[in-house]
């Protein structure tokens, strides 16, 4: 029984470590079909240099939330650069 538990324990905290926020990849084009509160970080024109543009699902009827940001990585090696 301790083994199940500790397996599931275990099980738990290995997938919480590939939360989606690790590897988020960069897309060129903003997709068609994107799931309510999902967000995706497009390569676009639309932002100025040094951004990209997040855009982030929404329910049926409401439009999507779009905003340039910078990326997690860099904001992450900014961060730790000006200390």
């Amino acid at each position: 029984m301790r083994t199940l538990s500790f397996g599931l324990v275990l099980g738990v905290l290995t997938v919480g470590l590939g939360a989606p926020g690790f590897g988020q990849s960069l897309l060129r084009s903003e997709p068609l079909v994107l799931a309510p509160y999902e967000s995706v970080f497009v390569k676009d024109a639309s932002c100025p240099a040094g951004r990209v543009l997040k855009v982030t699902g929404a329910i049926r009827g409401v439009h999507r939330r779009k905003s340039c940001v910078l990326l997690p990585s860099e904001q992450a090696s900014l961060s730790s650069a000006r200390r």
